[in-house]
């Protein structure tokens, strides 16, 4: 039996558009990172100081977009995978093998991206760790869930245990990090970025961004396998199958979480501001702050969206951002694709402030809302998207609307 994606009605407009507005909140914060040598910084673990503005800009993105919006993107993947298995287990596919297939042209996109673009990809950490989401697909929701806070539960203990370390020897590592970093790699990393030819480029990213990155794979795994897991249990609840009849469960969801942010965000705010300071300690509470204020935001922003979104109002108002979130894939390949172009390849890199970054942002972002509205209203998929599900049906897919009448007559699965 041949099969196809899901395609017009049958798409979930609520999630394109929660998915839209999670993939504004990645490009957020990873603007930075393009622009800025953040990597290096991050490596050494030297402090991000900004001054005037861009010290705001930063503290707002700690307190309501850093580990937010990735949180629920990671969160749609595992309510993507429910979805994607069911249908095809409904059509009597073989649904184990779509599925890694599918997850074999991700973990090759998210390589390609690691390798040839830039260190902050996410797509090859989502590919091992969906992986792991086959062990969870026929197991209860209980088990998902528990399962999911034992995930979230170790990783930020791990980050908690840093707290634990005499002070007197981080201010020594901190000292001796920051001394090779100013003498040796940091010069080196930025003549490269700045200087280099695009080989000269990619072979220096080889042998110092991809290890390190590589070498992160595990942890990184955690708190993401964590939210596919909560996606997952909320696609086997029929949560956003049936948005009315869990009504009730979702203002609950809504309320508890809004509760909980608000003093985590409020401590996180304190130690931002360093109204509370820690000296050499604070690094480590503003990272577990911020991943527990993620997770408690995260849950915030997906449950108020979604009762938005009961209203026709609200789809038809944000509906460009929800063309956005259908080209996720598209859209994120080409935020790195226009961002290293723009300030590696015309030699801007180094010399945006976070302010600037995030005007650009936010162009790029509008820019990517309108072509995402135009290209949908001629085609199926976008373009990545197109070969992502060639690649996973083993047949190249109909693009073009009217190409969608070559399917009439042919069951869809998934």
């Amino acid at each position: 039996m041949k099969s196809s994606p899901v395609l017009g009605k049958e798409r979930m407009i609520t999630l394109d558009i929660i998915r839209g507005f999670a993939l504004f909140g990645i490009f957020l914060v990873n603007m930075p990172t393009f622009h800025s040598p953040d990597f290096m910084k991050s490596m050494y673990g030297i402090p991000f100081d900004y001054s005037g503005v861009d010290h705001w800009i930063d503290v707002f993105f700690a307190l309501f977009v850093d580990m937010k919006f990735f949180t629920i993107f990671s969160f749609l993947f595992g309510l993507g995978f429910y979805i994607f298995m069911t249908r095809a287990e409904e059509k009597g596919l073989r649904m184990n093998r779509l599925y890694l297939r599918r997850i074999f042209a991700l973990l090759l996109f998210g390589v390609a991206h690691l390798i040839l673009l830039w260190f902050g990809d996410i797509l090859h950490t989502y590919a091992v760790a969906g992986l792991l989401l086959l062990f969870f697909y026929k197991r209860k929701i209980k088990t998902m869930i528990i399962w999911a806070f034992s995930l979230l539960f170790v990783i930020n203990a791990l980050f908690s245990l840093m707290l634990l370390i005499p002070a007197s020897f981080l201010e020594e590592t901190e000292s001796a990090s920051a001394a090779s970093m100013l003498y040796g790699s940091m010069e080196d990393y930025l003549h490269v970025y700045e200087h280099g030819n695009y080989i000269e480029w990619v072979s220096y990213r080889l042998g110092t961004e991809v290890p390190a990155m590589l070498a992160n794979l595990i942890p990184a795994m955690f708190p993401v396998l964590a939210m596919f897991l909560f996606g997952l249990a909320a696609g086997k609840a029929g949560i956003f199958r049936d948005v009315e009849k869990h009504v009730s469960f979702i203002k609950k969801v809504r309320t508890l979480s809004l509760v909980i942010s608000i003093p985590l965000v409020v401590v996180l705010a304190m130690y931002m501001t360093k109204v509370w300071n820690l000296g050499v300690k604070q690094e480590f509470v503003v990272q577990v702050f911020t991943s527990l204020s993620g997770l408690t935001l995260c849950f915030f922003y997906i449950s108020s969206l979604t009762l938005l979104l009961r209203k026709e109002k609200w789809q038809h108002t944000l509906r460009p951002l929800g063309y956005t979130g259908q080209m996720a894939l598209t859209n994120y390949l080409m935020q790195t694709i226009l961002s290293v172009g723009l300030f590696v390849g015309l030699g801007f890199y180094g010399d945006v402030s976070l302010w600037l970054g995030t005007v650009i942002c936010l162009v790029i972002f509008s820019l990517q809302m309108v072509f995402s509205t135009w290209w949908l209203k001629k085609f199926r998929f976008g373009p990545f998207e197109w070969l992502w599900r060639s690649f996973t049906y083993l047949r190249f897919q109909p693009m073009a609307k009217q190409d969608e009448s070559v399917d009439n007559g042919k069951e869809r699965a998934v």
